[in-house]
C-alpha cells in the first residue's frame, strides 16, 4: 500500500513520515493554513532520501508557475487540485521533460452519484500522463483539507470496477486516520492512501504517534 503524508511544513515532520515508512510526502502550495513556499520546501527536500516521492499540491492552472515552483522545490510529483484538464496535464509533464508525475484530484461532493463518479474517474485514469487519481472529499465547496470523509459505500464498488477495467491507480484521501484507514482500504482496494489532518497535532505540525500509527495501519 502506497502511503503519502501530506501538508508537511518542516524537515522534522517529513523525516518522521519517511522513518515511519511513508512512500511520499506532500507540500501544499495552494492557499491554506498549511501553505509553504518553494524556498521552504527546497530546504526540506534536500534532506530527504531520493527514494521518497516529493509531491506539491497546486490549485493554480498556471503551467509556468507550477513548473517553476516544482523545479525550485525539488519536487518529482504534482497533485492538481483543479478540474481535469488534459492540456494542463500534458503541458506540465512535457515542460518538465517527463520528470514530474501527475496526481489528478477528483473531488467527491455531497451530491456525487455513482454513475457520474465512474465516468469522471474513467476519463482521468485513461489519460496517459496521469500517474494516479486521488479521490478527496469536497464539503461546502472546499476541495481537500476538510478532515472529513466522503460517502465511501456510495461509490466504492464503482471505483473498484473502473480501476480494474482501466488498470489505473486510485488513491483515497479525505478524513482518513489510523482508526479508519483499514476500512477505507477494505472498501476501495486502492493503490494508495493520503492523509494530512488525520496525523496532525495542530495545523502544519505532525503528531509522531499518529503518523506512525497511520502508516502501520495502512501497510498492515
Amino acid at each position: 500500500m502506497w502511503v503519502k503524508i501530506c501538508a508537511n511544513t518542516n524537515l522534522e515532520d517529513a523525516l518522521l513520515a519517511v522513518e515511519a515508512g511513508a512512500d511520499a510526502v506532500g507540500f501544499v502550495f495552494a492557499p491554506s493554513k498549511r501553505q509553504v513556499n518553494a524556498a521552504q520546501v527546497a530546504e526540506i527536500t534536500a534532506g530527504l532520501p531520493e527514494s521518497v516521492s516529493k509531491i506539491g499540491v497546486f490549485t493554480t492552472t498556471d503551467v509556468e508557475e507550477i513548473l517553476r515552483v516544482a523545479s525550485a522545490s525539488g519536487l518529482n510529483g504534482v497533485q492538481l487540485h483543479s478540474s481535469f484538464d488534459p492540456a494542463l496535464i500534458d503541458a506540465v509533464v512535457n515542460g518538465s521533460g517527463g520528470m514530474l508525475r501527475i496526481l489528478q484530484v477528483v473531488d467527491v461532493s455531497e451530491d456525487a452519484t455513482p454513475g457520474t463518479m465512474q465516468e469522471t474517474l474513467r476519463i482521468a485514469l485513461e489519460h496517459p500522463n496521469v500517474a494516479a487519481v486521488l479521490l478527496d472529499a469536497s464539503h461546502g465547496g472546499a476541495s481537500g483539507g476538510t478532515g472529513k470523509p466522503f460517502d465511501w459505500k456510495l461509490i466504492a464498488a464503482g471505483v473498484r470496477e473502473v480501476a480494474e477495467q482501466t488498470g489505473g491507480q486510485v488513491i483515497v484521501a479525505g478524513g482518513l486516520r489510523a482508526e479508519n484507514v483499514g476500512q477505507a482500504i477494505a472498501e476501495f482496494d486502492p493503490w494508495g492512501v493520503d492523509v494530512a489532518s488525520g496525523v496532525e497535532a495542530s495545523y502544519g505540525k505532525k503528531d509522531a504517534a499518529r503518523v506512525r500509527a497511520f502508516v502501520a495501519a495502512a501497510k498492515k
